[in-house]
């Protein structure tokens, strides 16, 4: 489907148009989708004490909270070239919201394996962001544009290691008990979400000329231009071996951040004999570098494009990748804190704008299919912390080796990203579409009128 009036620009302080009201929604819901998901991860310590779990069974948990968010993302996508995606994250906000909220009736490790399971069904949400941004966003800019609203939800996993250990300690002056404690901090991001939900179906429109629905019953979408009705897109896209390179590459940065932000902090109390609370802040860390890493891979990416087209995007990618794995193996050597803290803040960086640049990319794979593009590269990301987990799940494995291993995947993987190619023709209509959006972009900079483009 061809959109037309995408934003060939960035306005980050203005809420004027439908694009950037969906930039800021987006990444907030993200955000506090992300915050959901891993709230739990540094509570840890009071949940394996107040339910007895052994190793093994923490590492079926963290599993289980990332392998259902493959599934979720494979049918989100297509759910979103469907109903839109206004719809499909307004119904994830709520319907997720739910067993967030509802973890703090578990008592034994089975009923709390089925909370972190249904939980991980909200990690889908990435799909959405990613999908409605491209909606919204010119190529020149979408890199940008992808990458930030999916680094700064990302940075919801670095804020809940730190505000959850918080919003515990609130709890417990109130005079009650840790086992009570941290079910009852599961309440705030599940009401969070509900909000959000809310403010999403009022405030955003599933791309800049309104709803799909509506769209469809205009006419404006049909069987030839609506993504709902590319079927052959859509089966082009799961045969096309560069979306497949790409949910490899996805599993070797994202799935390694989903990863780390599970283990962090229960890694840095039991490792380094830290508090619960300055555990947090440190594993925080890691995703506080969603505030401008992720958004560094996409600009690097958008910036590479200009210069040498879409074969520079997949090299910046494979770079970032690369350094990615050498940083996660010196990590996983570090045996002083402070050294293992700088060492882990490099390492973030490099994982983040390897995701960054990822989603440069995937927006030019296939635009008849982007939600199925979008929902398998997504997909990769829980698949690879899947494959991770079991690393983690190891009694004869420690953390430090688990890291180790996990670094040296990272490299091969890193390899992957030069399978991605685009043949001459694709290369020529993707200049064309940058050069007018830039062109587009100089015109609304000098004041003069911009026509509308299709993108």
């Amino acid at each position: 489907m061809e959109l037309k009036n995408k934003s060939p620009r960035i306005n980050l302080f203005s809420l004027k148009t439908v694009q950037m009201k969906t930039f800021h929604l987006t990444w907030m819901a993200f955000f506090l989708c992300f915050f959901g998901w891993f709230g739990i991860a540094p509570l840890m310590p009071l949940v394996r004490d107040d339910l007895g779990l052994t190793k093994g069974q923490i590492g079926n948990t963290i599993i289980a909270s990332v392998a259902i968010t493959v599934l979720v993302r494979l049918i989100i996508g297509p759910l979103c070239d469907k109903l839109g995606p206004r719809k499909t994250y307004t119904g994830l906000l709520v319907l997720g919201s739910l067993p967030v909220m509802l973890i703090g009736l578990a008592d034994s490790y089975q009923t709390f394996l089925l909370a972190r399971l249904a939980i991980g069904a909200i990690g889908a949400s990435f799909v959405i962001t990613q999908y409605h941004t491209s909606t919204m966003f010119a190529s020149n800019v979408v890199g940008t544009a992808n990458a930030t609203t999916a680094g700064w939800g990302n940075l919801g996993g670095g804020v809940t290691q730190m505000v959850m250990p918080l919003v515990l300690a609130v709890i417990l002056g109130f005079g009650v008990t840790e086992a009570m404690g941290w079910r009852l901090a599961m309440v705030v991001p599940g009401v969070m979400m509900l909000v959000l939900a809310a403010a999403y179906w009022f405030f955003t429109t599933d791309c800049p000329d309104g709803n799909y629905a509506e769209m469809r019953a205009s006419g404006e979408l049909n069987a030839e231009n609506d993504h709902g009705g590319a079927r052959k897109g859509i089966m082009a896209a799961i045969a096309d071996v560069r979306v497949w390179a790409l949910f490899l590459v996805y599993g070797a940065c994202f799935g390694v951040e989903l990863t780390i932000n599970n283990i962090a902090a229960l890694y840095f109390y039991d490792r380094f004999e830290l508090g619960l609370e300055t555990a947090g802040l440190i594993a925080g860390l890691f995703g506080l570098m969603n505030i401008f890493a992720r958004t560094l891979g996409g600009m690097f990416s958008d910036r590479f494009a200009a210069k040498s087209g879409l074969s520079g995007r997949v090299r910046f990618l494979f770079v970032a990748l690369f350094i990615e794995g050498i940083a996660l193996i010196g990590f996983s050597m570090m045996d002083a804190l402070v050294v293992a803290v700088v060492v882990m803040v490099v390492f973030s960086l490099f994982v983040q704008m390897s995701e960054g640049a990822t989603f440069g990319i995937v927006p030019f794979i296939n635009r008849k299919a982007l939600g199925t593009v979008a929902g398998i590269v997504g997909a990769g990301g829980n698949a690879g912390a899947v494959a991770a987990g079991f690393l983690f799940k190891s009694e004869s494995l420690t953390y430090q080796q688990g890291l180790m291993y996990l670094g040296f995947a990272v490299l091969v993987c890193s390899f992957a990203a030069l399978a991605v190619r685009f043949s001459p023709e694709t290369v020529a209509d993707e200049k064309a579409r940058f050069e007018q959006a830039q062109r587009e972009k100089m015109e609304g900079q000098n004041g003069a009128a911009i026509p509308v483009a299709a993108e």
